[in-house]
């Protein structure tokens, strides 16, 4: 079972360090220490968890350059926008400390001779199935929320974020967390399945969430419906950015520049399909290659960098393929289409033309700086065009009238809709998907809930 993990530094191609995959002994090992660091911490009291995530959030912002330089490191994050994503995290774990014993607290419910109540209370220890894409946030917008709520913490992280992994794991303990309490799982990834498969199976894990892949989330949703256990699947999106004829356009095409090639374009809630209305596209169109054609791409270590390398050369070989497939298919090249030589990941901000169903830019999830523009010949031709996606994560649109804007979301499916604003997660609504974007939500409310047991209370004298 074991497999040796080595990461590499995508800005350069070279190696970074080397990690020898767990065997089934030493798995087995941490899969008991934290069932047991699980069940005494759901005896703590949930004020003092929440105490526990206000730390959280100092011990963080006192990381942040560490944490920051590993993203930069392991996955060619630009610095601001890892330091970014610490600082995000560590106003979660705020958010939580704040508002968790309050949405955790028990529920009365009004019932003629009894006393009755519902409790949410502890689900057990979570297995928690996490991408490279953001090492840091990924793994807090679900454990922050879901420690407060008196969970314990699996975490198999992506394999190329490893040192990540491991820095998550220490910064708990150096938060007060219980030690165990987080484990981080390292798993070479020719043994991922069948371990991710048996640790579902096993009666010691309660519950499994992931982010990624559709089929890494078919084969988790899959097991986990054979075990009967809870599940939340965060599966990635081809959002659409929808710009209306009554639109500020420049403001527009600023805001899609930011909402396509943030992270360097790899993100699931990165706009991905640009609808514009006939009136505006020409407009549009100019504004936004302008934008990218702007951006610096470089050194993510350089602060003046603004679209880093992708994490791994094969995520660039697939870009490559969606922008060649769609140009033989009729798309327009309008800038980019190309990786860049020398050493590293890194590839040209690209922006297609006459893009629309039936085109790899258009139908697939494109997870790096490539952007579709298609052309809506009015409002219901962009309901049509948004819809014509097998996902459904995030919607933005942008137009004069907010009504307007909102009526015409109502009608495209997705777990998000941002009228003139970029689609983004924030800890104070929920965040999770429709259609193949998964389901389950992260944040708010309803995301520390989810991995709660619902329980109901009925006291009679």
């Amino acid at each position: 079972m074991s497999d040796t993990i080595t990461t590499v530094n995508p800005a350069t191609g070279e190696a970074i360090a080397t990690y020898e995959g767990w065997d089934a002994e030493r798995i087995e090992a941490a899969v008991a220490r934290a069932h047991a660091a699980h069940h005494a911490w759901a005896l703590v009291p949930v004020a003092e968890r929440a105490a526990r995530a206000g730390r959280l959030a100092r011990t963080l912002r006192a990381r942040k350059d560490h944490l920051a330089s590993l993203a930069v490191t392991e996955m060619g994050k630009p610095t601001g926008e890892a330091e970014g994503e610490v600082e995000k995290s560590a106003v979660t774990a705020e958010y939580y400390a704040r508002q968790g014993p309050g949405i955790l607290a028990d529920e009365r419910v009004e019932v003629d001779g009894a006393q009755a109540w519902v409790a949410y209370e502890p689900a057990g220890l979570v297995l928690a199935v996490m991408p490279w894409n953001f090492p840091v946030w990924q793994v807090m917008r679900f454990a922050i929320p879901s420690l407060v709520a008196g969970n314990g913490i699996l975490l198999k992280h992506a394999s190329n974020v490893t040192g990540s992994a491991l820095a998550l794991q220490d910064l708990f303990v150096e938060a007060g967390f219980p030690e165990h309490l987080v484990t981080t799982l390292v798993i070479g990834d020719g043994a991922v399945p069948d371990v991710t498969a048996g640790l579902i199976e096993d009666e010691r894990v309660a519950a499994v969430t992931l982010t990624g892949s559709n089929r890494a989330g078919a084969a988790v949703g899959s097991a986990a419906g054979r075990a009967a256990k809870k599940s939340v699947l965060e599966l990635g999106g081809s959002d659409a950015f929808v710009v209306l004829d009554d639109a500020d356009v420049e403001t527009a095409a600023v805001a899609a520049v930011r909402a396509r090639f943030a992270n360097s374009g790899q993100s699931c809630v990165c706009a991905k399909r640009f609808i514009v209305s006939a009136s505006v596209a020409d407009a549009f169109t100019a504004a936004f290659v302008a934008g990218a054609e702007a951006l610096r791409v470089g050194d993510p270590r350089d602060r003046d960098t603004q679209v880093g390398p992708l994490a791994r050369d094969d995520l660039r070989a697939a870009i490559q393929r969606q922008v060649e497939e769609s140009l033989a298919a009729g798309a327009r090249l309008l800038t980019g289409g190309k990786a860049l030589p020398g050493d590293g990941y890194f590839y040209q901000p690209t922006v297609l033309a006459d893009t629309g169903p039936g085109m790899a830019a258009f139908d697939e999830e494109t997870f790096g700086p490539l952007a579709a523009i298609a052309v809506a010949r009015d409002d219901e031709d962009a309901v049509r065009l948004a819809n014509a996606t097998a996902y459904g994560l995030g919607l933005s649109v942008w137009t004069a009238d907010p009504a307007r804007g909102v009526a015409l979301a109502r009608r495209i499916t997705s777990g998000a809709a941002f009228v003139n604003a970029i689609v983004a997660s924030d800890p104070r609504v929920p965040f999770g998907g429709t259609k193949r974007s998964g389901y389950g939500r992260e944040l708010a409310a309803a995301g520390i809930r989810e991995f709660t047991n619902t329980r109901t209370y009925w006291v009679t004298a």
